[in-house]
């Protein structure tokens, strides 16, 4: 497991690509009546898979409906704003997390290299 090469970095990068799928498919179904939006507290799911539970649990366990603040008369509660704000913010956050494990791996690959 990464977790020992990359301490929690491994599981976040993860979780934040899982939940980017999540708030795709979300996005995807703005137009299909009665689609519920969903998505995970990722902090809740990286505490429970730092915990042991694996990725699917961990996501499972975090995972709630959204709760519209307008909902549509055909039952679908994806709100694009929220979703590509959702978006926007996991996608920052899945680059930051992504520089820190590169950077890690360059810095092992220069004490391997001796530089």
């Amino acid at each position: 497991m990464a977790g020992s090469l990359f301490g929690i970095h491994g599981m976040a990068l993860e979780l934040r690509s899982e939940r980017l799928g999540l708030i795709t498919s979300n996005i995807a179904n703005a137009g299909t009546p009665g689609y519920k939006a969903r998505d995970f507290d990722f902090a809740a799911a990286l505490k429970a898979r730092s915990e042991g539970l694996g990725k699917d649990q961990a996501v499972s366990k975090a995972t709630s409906y959204r709760m519209p603040v307008m909902p549509s008369l055909d039952g679908n509660t994806v709100e694009m704003a929220t979703e590509q704000t959702a978006f926007a913010e996991n996608a920052v956050g899945y680059q930051a997390t992504l520089s820190f494990i590169r950077g890690r791996v360059d810095t092992i690959t220069r004490a391997l290299k001796g530089d």
